[in-house]
């Protein structure tokens, strides 16, 4: 009997054990539930700071969007304006501006360079001639060949024109490309006499197109000499005054008929 009875308490201990340990289990059940609920408050809370940032980043990122936009147009105007000038003063070359700016973005592209150098390469062309805004007017639209002095007041265009533009911030070195446009690869270019890789590719695009278009078309002491004469020249001094691979790309897209000034 004392063994049975014995035997009734500890299964009586036992399960007093065990509701014990199922209290404790409740009691750390509860525990845990609770960190789940604080957890998840927590997280939600975390998630709408998140969704309040993305809105305030997006309207932030359209703000930059809108602000770039403008400043562009700006921009944009602004070498609108300077070519407007230009062209006013000489109008002989009225055109000439924007037709080199065409060819010159033609060649680029079909180097498959990337949007930025395009990019870089149209604007310059588009104001390459500012600097003669400080030549008189009657130099610019002489109709015979000019002087010594006359023609050393021409070949300072390009420093004027980098003098004119190196203040104006452009994402491109458009100062440097204006500068560099009468440069030569052999060195017998102005203002500065570079030879080969010392002149910009943005710059050796800009001479090709430069020197074509102002082949191609009327000038005050000249007639029209024609695109073929034009590109006869780029031919025969491809790797002497013109980059090769310039060169190259130009008389391919005007050939293959790829390009033209009427288009």
């Amino acid at each position: 009997m004392a063994d049975e009875s014995k035997s009734k308490e500890e299964l009586i201990s036992e399960l007093n054990h065990l509701r014990g340990q199922l209290g404790e289990l409740d009691d750390t059940y509860r525990d845990l539930e609770k960190q789940m609920r604080d957890q998840t408050e927590e997280l939600s809370k975390i998630n709408d700071a998140m969704a309040t940032e993305v809105i305030k980043r997006k309207k932030l990122q359209e703000e930059f969007r809108l602000g770039c936009e403008k400043l562009q147009r700006v921009l944009n105007e602004t070498i609108s304006a300077l070519s407007y000038a230009v062209e006013k003063r000489d109008p002989y070359t009225a055109g000439h501006q924007a037709r080199v700016t065409k060819l010159a973005g033609a060649i680029a592209e079909h180097m498959n360079l990337s949007e930025q150098v395009i990019m870089g390469v149209k604007t310059a062309a588009t104001v390459h001639d500012i600097g003669k805004i400080n030549i008189p007017a009657e130099i610019l639209s002489k109709p015979s060949e000019l002087t010594k002095i006359e023609y050393s007041m021409i070949t300072v265009h390009p420093q004027i024109g980098y003098e004119i533009l190196k203040n104006i911030e452009f994402p491109w070195p458009v100062s440097t490309i204006v500068l560099q446009h009468h440069e030569r690869l052999n060195g017998s270019g102005y203002p500065q006499g570079l030879q080969d890789d010392q002149i910009i590719l943005e710059a050796r695009i800009l001479i090709v197109a430069d020197v074509v278009e102002a082949m191609a078309s009327h000038r005050p002491y000249r007639p029209a000499l024609g695109i073929n004469m034009a590109l006869e020249e780029i031919e025969k001094k491809r790797g002497i005054l013109y980059d090769p691979a310039v060169a190259d790309a130009c008389i391919h897209i005007f050939r293959t008929g790829k390009f033209s000034f009427e288009q």
